[in-house]
């Protein structure tokens, strides 16, 4: 990944300065154009059509009248509801949680298994979080790791922050993402280290007008309506975390789903010009027309004022650190434009693309409370 990264930025780099008029200038038989100048190119002249631009409340409500529509539609059609269903497949004991696999009934032909935490000796309704993981799949995100290099996958990149939150007196709820694990189809080529249909699912979601983000936010907003079913959750008290793909499903989540008062992402947020149109992702990422519109800031201020934690590492190559800085800042003037300053943070850590818990109980606290 990081080799093709890195060519990928020579050839970027090497042209630039590609205009219509320096392009004109140049004779193809010699040196022949390329689809990555082209795109480019056509980036370079692309203005987002509805960026977040409020000076006050009354234009930021306008905006969002405006941009929250578009980001609904991108997501693509979403499944048909059903009544919630739940069924409880297992339970396992530890030292500070319980933690239950339990199926849940999101569309009529699909169950999301989920992995559900509930900490011992709650004496009252706690917050619940809903877990989000990557393309690794839901093992190493709940510390289920067979060998000693998974283990320490999973402690170096801290992907067990389900396993930690529920340590620390949260509920949680780790979903198997749709197209991981035991919900993949057919198995992505190249790919060994786990079961996983990316590929499958952006073309058959694609063909009948959704995407694999708006599946996966569904899924989520099915396993939230469980949440506010059970006795140990308080309902109003609801947070989203995600790193890297889930970190994704974490942004737009928020977006569809009003109940989501929190949300913690890790290892995503860049910008859509220097990260997914820039480099390889995994094609489940790349939203239709969302360049046209807007920005990663421009989605994560659809959740203002809500509060929003960006966790990036400064030595992420795949989500490049400068442009997550520019999208920062610009959350901050939106956040300040609704006089919410204090709902918007981040933890830029040394460190390459994984989690970091060096914010996220304190910004737990600071917003939900003991």
């Amino acid at each position: 990944m990081q080799t093709l990264t890195r060519s990928l930025f020579v050839t970027l780099f090497s042209c630039i300065f590609i205009t219509p008029a320096t392009a004109a200038e140049r004779d193809p038989a010699k040196k022949p154009f390329t689809v990555t100048e082209s795109y480019q190119q056509l980036a370079d002249a692309m203005e987002p059509l509805q960026a977040w631009q409020a000076t006050n409340k009354a234009e930021h409500e306008a905006w969002r009248k405006q941009f929250h529509p578009t980001v609904t539609r991108i997501l693509g059609k979403m499944p048909e509801r059903v009544p919630l269903e739940v069924k409880w497949a297992e339970k396992k004991e530890f030292d500070t949680f319980t933690r239950h696999k339990v199926f849940i009934r999101t569309e009529a032909a699909y169950w999301a298994p989920v992995y559900y935490f509930v900490p011992h000796q709650l004496k009252k309704k706690v917050p619940a979080i809903v877990c989000l993981h990557g393309h690794s799949g839901i093992i190493p995100y709940i510390d289920e790791g067979k060998t000693k290099a998974d283990k320490e996958k999973t402690r170096q990149s801290e992907l067990d922050y389900a396993v930690y939150f529920a340590k620390h007196g949260y509920v949680t709820a780790a979903i198997v993402m749709r197209g991981w694990n035991e919900t993949a189809g057919d198995q992505d080529r190249g790919v060994s280290h786990t079961k996983r249909s990316c590929l499958q699912m952006t073309m058959n979601a694609l063909l009948i007008g959704s995407t694999p983000q708006g599946q996966r936010s569904w899924d989520a907003m099915r396993v939230i309506d469980f949440l506010q079913t059970q006795d140990e959750v308080d309902p109003d008290r609801i947070a989203a975390a995600g790193l890297s793909g889930g970190g994704a499903t974490a942004m737009y989540l928020p977006v569809l789903d009003e109940r989501v008062k929190l949300t913690m992402i890790a290892g995503a947020f860049s910008t859509y010009r220097a990260s997914y149109y820039a480099m390889p992702h995994c094609l489940c990422q790349c939203m239709p027309e969302m360049m046209r519109y807007g920005e990663m800031s421009d989605v994560v201020s659809l959740h203002a004022p809500r509060p929003v934690l960006l966790i990036n590492g400064i030595e992420d190559k795949i989500f490049p650190i400068a442009a997550a800085r520019q999208g920062y800042k610009k959350l901050q003037q939106v956040y300040q434009v609704l006089g919410a300053e204090e709902n918007i943070d981040a933890d830029f850590f040394a460190g390459g693309h994984r989690w970091s818990n060096n914010k996220t109980l304190a910004f737990l606290k600071q917003h939900f409370g003991e």
